[in-house]
């Protein structure tokens, strides 16, 4: 595939600084080295730097597919990216571990990422399906232990960063990555939009942003970060744009340098919006999903309107019916190793909206009770809850974090068990810390609230079936869900 940069595109990861020629000539070599290894499929597990860039974009020159996998991942998780997609091998840098023989001939083709050799699995092999022209395979954060594996093309990635790229507007932009590149968010809006326009892009890693996994643990990284690099645009997530705005209240400024802000995945409340403004952040909401190659709708400096996600991009189509959210236009090729889900003309979203007068889309809800973090991580209630109901301790347990910053729980214990015993609150602690183990980061029960009554008490919480009414069960105990998360916010505040 062609690509062209401008001399002026630059890339920065605080240790490296390379102009857009010489990125393009370094994954240029690269490709060659990845062709001479008869590699085709690999995978990348490294943190945001321009060792990460380099090979997203000799994979993309070379015609590899390239599958990035989270570093947040369990390793459950990346054991089934890199089975389902039948990995060659895995490019990593020294941040990270995996398993496997390092590639010798590509050893120092670039700075601190080698090659890991994958084992052939025939099984495997014999099972990999992927539709024509897959150029990237990009694995959400999963609502399940096994996340499904989206396939998109190289040349529907790019229009898609440069029609983003023309509806932002912004002339050579100075753009700071937050999110890690593995989110395909950052990957198309973030690194690719400003690069083909001449701009200029500063991956710092997740580490210096203050991130510890998929948390901000050290916030005051972050802001000392922004202000030193004063730069034009961001891409965040809600949650960080809430502590942005608190940092302002307790005597940060946010850099005058600040012209769009990029807000999504989840809902953005519109009084937090507001309030960025007011504080010098300018902040615009967008909605999107990976199915449709990261961003469909946006609010932009020119046009946009309070409460809503913008209107389409250009190239796409939205319907609602029933409700529910129809994309047409620029869409995924399909899902990997599933061939009914190939060459859709259309994708059924799952979420509930409509269009204003004016034709700018609002987000109602969701249909099924997949919760989105305020990190914008996907998580499935039912799979957290049955992984917690495999101890015969508990027979009842809601997950709940829907636009939360993480993920708390209501239990409910054998009823032979006394609700006051110090033991018995010490096993279900004991129990949950096993399982927080066994997820990533972004599913674990942080803090958990023991019910005074089993939930079949009550027939408006649970149907005839042993199914929780979810939002009945909400309402009844939110003074108790406030509790949980007003007693656990170390990590949020800025310090």
């Amino acid at each position: 595939m062609n690509l062209s940069f401008s001399e002026n595109s630059v890339l920065s990861d605080g240790t490296n600084s390379i102009s857009g020629r010489e990125l393009l000539a370094n994954a240029h070599a690269l490709a060659a080295k990845l062709k001479e290894a008869n590699l085709s499929r690999i995978g990348l597990l490294a943190e945001n730097s321009v060792g990460w860039v380099t090979v997203d974009l000799a994979c993309l020159l070379g015609g590899v597919c390239l599958v990035p996998i989270p570093t947040f991942f369990s390793d459950k998780q990346r054991d089934h990216v890199v089975e389902t997609c039948a990995l060659q091998a895995v490019a990593i840098d020294t941040a990270c571990e995996f398993s496997g023989v390092r590639v010798e001939s590509l050893v120092g083709i670039v700075a601190n990422i080698d090659f890991f050799q994958q084992e052939e699995r025939t099984d495997a092999i014999n099972g990999l399906q992927m539709p024509e022209n897959t150029g990237k395979i990009t694995f959400t954060s999963g609502s399940t232990g096994k996340p499904k594996g989206v396939c998109l093309s190289y040349s529907q990635l790019l229009r898609q960063a440069q029609t983003l790229a023309d509806v932002v507007a912004i002339k050579k932009p100075r753009h700071l990555c937050v999110l890690p590149l593995s989110t395909l968010l950052e990957n198309v809006a973030g690194l690719y939009a400003p690069l083909l326009i001449g701009g200029e892009v500063l991956i710092p890693s997740q580490e210096e942003l203050g991130f510890r996994g998929s948390m901000l643990a050290e916030p005051q990284k972050l802001l000392q970060l922004i202000s030193q690099i004063k730069p034009q645009s961001m891409i965040l997530i809600p949650q960080l744009l809430q502590f942005l705005v608190s940092a302002v209240s307790q005597g940060w400024q946010a850099p005058s340098s600040l012209l769009f802000v990029a807000v999504g995945g989840s809902k953005v409340s519109n009084k937090l919006l507001q309030a960025a403004h007011n504080v010098g952040i300018p902040a615009f909401e967008g909605y999107g999903l990976s199915e449709c190659a990261s961003v469909v709708s946006l609010n932009a400096a020119a046009a946009h309107s309070a409460g809503s996600c913008g209107r389409p991009l250009p190239g796409l189509e939205i319907t609602v019916e029933q409700g529910e959210i129809i994309v047409s236009g620029n869409v995924m090729l399909g899902y990997v190793n599933d061939p009914t889900s190939w060459y859709l003309d259309r994708i059924e979203t799952g979420d509930l909206g409509y269009f204003d007068a004016a034709g700018f889309l609002h987000i109602e809800g969701r249909k099924k009770n997949l919760l989105i973090s305020s990190y914008g991580r996907n998580i499935s209630p039912e799979w957290v809850e049955s992984e917690l109901l495999a101890n015969s301790l508990l027979t009842e347990v809601i997950l709940l974090g829907d636009a939360r910053p993480y993920c708390v729980a209501l239990v409910w214990a054998r009823n032979e068990e006394r609700l006051d015993s110090v033991e018995v609150n010490s096993r279900i602690e004991e129990w949950i810390t096993q399982v927080n183990t066994q997820l990533p980061d972004y599913a674990r029960v942080q803090s958990w609230h023991l019910l005074a009554e089993s939930l079949q008490q009550d027939p408006t919480l649970m149907t005839d079936n042993g199914r929780p009414r979810r939002e009945a069960i909400v309402n009844k105990f939110a003074k108790e869900i406030e509790t949980l998360y007003a007693s656990n916010t170390r990590l949020l505040e800025p310090q």
